[in-house]
């Protein structure tokens, strides 16, 4: 008795340690090193492409949340983030080095899993099977899944520069967590005033983007999520300043003031030899993005490790296709986990993962599926890729509006907050005891 796992990204890994741990073998199948999508790089699992942050690490946040309950479920992701994170202020940030590399350990030396290295251009249809290709699934499988679920959405994808430590002009820039939480040089901030603001915003929108001559032929969407900056950009002045910009919660120690706009950085790696610019996905030829985040006074003569790229996504129509357990309504031998199923966000997308790996065994068990309720951040995910009412579906991250409403109407945010996720965790304790 096996079970496919297909893709050793975020969802994969999480799905192929959910089966092995409860004894049940995996059969892993992956396409590195032999041969990687534009967008990837290491030959190690995991590898985290755009930003190294997990989102925040409160658990009076959707964000924290959600990595709290999969610490309850016993995540190997979130295990091996914890072990090697970065300061991040009130985020929880990796060393994605060394995460990819921890997460690819845990997986090879595991006892029931069997990791497979080649291009697999065909479904299995020999057993229970995980798909979790992630949003760049090579062009033939994309055409099996396609046939398989009769269509699929596409839209691009972006990621942001990374630059050096060393190359960062610190006379112009500063040390701070937003609002004072967490460590104090967990971002490097990049202040600007009006003027440089300003300018720096003509020069941004009117910048030559790369070519994109793929996009007339598939018709893409462009997730909010990942606009890329320039794009934002064109929508107003002041929207980079109410977005990736905003100054708020920051105080200049040069001027005492809050700064007219603020461009943060945040440290790639333990060492904090590397930092990526937060919120400046872009799709910028690279000498425009040399030219233009030039602009910037701390940035003035940044060295790029990585410039910012955009490349193709991909999504399923999930609830037409899918069930709240992840599994296909038409097949229920076949589940899909990861971003494909419009869960967006790393976290999001192993969470995604972790639910189809659980119940991937108990499909060959022949027992129920566990599906979260809503009152939890992972039933509430699982019920909005599933949910048949949904119209125009479109991918969603963790946030507290896709939980039900409260008993009580509670005015204060935080507190609010905190009551959902008490709610949650009585909710999941509850079911960890029954099962």
């Amino acid at each position: 008795m096996y079970i496919n796992v297909l893709g050793a990204g975020l969802a994969g890994c999480e799905a192929a340690w959910q089966i092995a741990e409860r004894g049940v073998r995996v059969r892993l199948c992956e396409m590195k090193p032999h041969k990687k999508t534009p967008a990837h790089k290491s030959d190690n699992f995991c590898e985290l492409i755009c930003s190294n942050s997990l989102k925040a690490s409160r658990l009076e946040s959707a964000a924290g949340l959600l990595k709290h309950e999969m610490r309850m479920l016993g995540s190997l992701l979130m295990s091996v983030a914890d072990s090697c994170s970065v300061p991040a202020g009130g985020a929880l940030a990796v060393d994605r080095d060394r995460f990819s590399k921890g997460v690819t350990e845990k997986i090879k030396k595991h006892p029931l899993i069997e990791v497979t290295e080649c291009e697999i251009t065909e479904l299995p249809e020999d057993t229970v099977t995980v798909v979790a290709t992630g949003p760049l699934t090579s062009d033939a499988l994309a055409e099996k899944i396609n046939a398989l679920c009769g269509g699929e959405l596409n839209f691009f994808d972006a990621a942001a520069p990374i630059i050096t430590a060393e190359s960062i002009d610190m006379d112009n820039a500063f040390t701070a967590s937003r609002y004072d939480r967490g460590e104090d040089d967990a971002y490097i901030n990049c202040p600007l005033n009006k003027e440089e603001y300003e300018d720096f915003h003509a020069a941004l929108v009117s910048a030559e983007r790369a070519p994109r001559h793929d996009v007339d032929v598939m018709n893409p969407k462009v997730y909010e999520g990942c606009m890329p900056v320039e794009i934002l950009a064109q929508r107003g002045l002041d929207t980079l300043r109410f977005g990736p910009m905003k100054p708020v919660g920051l105080r200049d120690p040069r001027t005492g003031h809050r700064p007219w706009a603020v461009l943060q950085l945040r440290t790639e790696n333990s060492e904090k030899s590397m930092y990526n610019l937060v919120g400046f996905q872009t799709n910028l030829k690279f000498p425009e993005q040399k030219r233009v985040f030039g602009m910037i006074p701390a940035l003035k003569n940044a060295e790029y490790v990585r410039y910012g790229v955009m490349h193709r996504n991909t999504f399923l129509d999930s609830p037409r296709i899918l069930n709240a357990d992840f599994s296909m309504k038409a097949n229920p031998d076949m589940f899909f986990a990861g971003q494909m199923t419009g869960v967006e966000g790393y976290i999001e997308s192993a969470s995604s993962g972790l639910i189809a790996g659980i119940n991937s065994v108990r499909r060959i068990k022949k027992m129920k599926p566990l599906i979260l309720p809503r009152e939890t951040m992972i039933g509430a995910l699982s019920d909005y890729i599933s949910n048949s009412q949904t119209k125009d579906f479109q991918p969603m991250g963790a946030n507290l509006g896709i939980l039900p409403p409260l008993e009580r109407h509670i005015r204060d945010k935080k507190e609010r907050a905190g009551e959902y996720a008490e709610r949650s965790l009585q909710c999941l304790e509850k079911i960890l005891e029954d099962i």
